[in-house]
């Protein structure tokens, strides 16, 4: 008898998109709470706040036989004044960040869907270990500011580089590259 190696599951593609649905919204949540309460250990209980009730929530969808299967990354935006908008709780499952672009394709979104809203200004707070990943997506160093306990970087993005998505719920199918191992 052949003795067959198990193998993982990976998923062919993502959905990045705007939250439509209530599993949707619900993974996100869910997924926030896995990567900033009990991984990162930046909050207690949860991490929600007001923005929530009026922020736009992205996701990253894994998928099975082309369906959305669940949620593998997040982040929300929203508009502070008229047009300056903040992305915010940019996260990926553990599991998920070594799927290639999964966090990327999700800020794009999320710059790209401010852009068609009016954005003329968009910013984030940014952890520092994820600050070279923002500088190659053309985003720019503001300063250093210590948010919940933990050293974060202002940036702001480069808005020529973000072409306006109009219909953030359509959102793309993100096929990563093959990583040959």
């Amino acid at each position: 008898m052949i003795e067959v190696e198990p193998r993982d599951f990976h998923s062919p593609g993502y959905y990045i998109r705007a939250a439509s649905k209530r599993f949707e919204a619900e993974g996100a949540q869910a997924l926030r709470h896995r990567v900033f309460v009990e991984e990162q250990k930046i909050f207690a209980d949860h991490d929600r706040d007001g923005i929530d009730l009026i922020a736009t929530h992205l996701v990253a969808l894994s998928t099975y036989a082309h369906e959305a299967d669940q949620v593998v990354g997040t982040v929300r935006i929203h508009e502070e004044t008229p047009g300056l908008w903040w992305g915010s709780r940019l996260a990926v499952d553990s599991e998920f960040r070594a799927v290639g672009r999964l966090g990327a394709e999700l800020i794009r979104l999320a710059v790209c869907t401010a852009n068609a809203r009016g954005c003329t200004r968009f910013l984030a707070h940014v952890q520092m270990q994820n600050v070279i990943l923002f500088r190659r997506l053309r985003w720019h160093p503001l300063e250093e500011v210590l948010i919940h306990g933990t050293p974060h970087m202002r940036m702001e993005a480069d808005l020529a580089h973000y072409p306006p998505c109009d219909d953030p719920v359509a959102g793309w199918y993100h096929r990563p590259r093959k990583v040959i191992a």
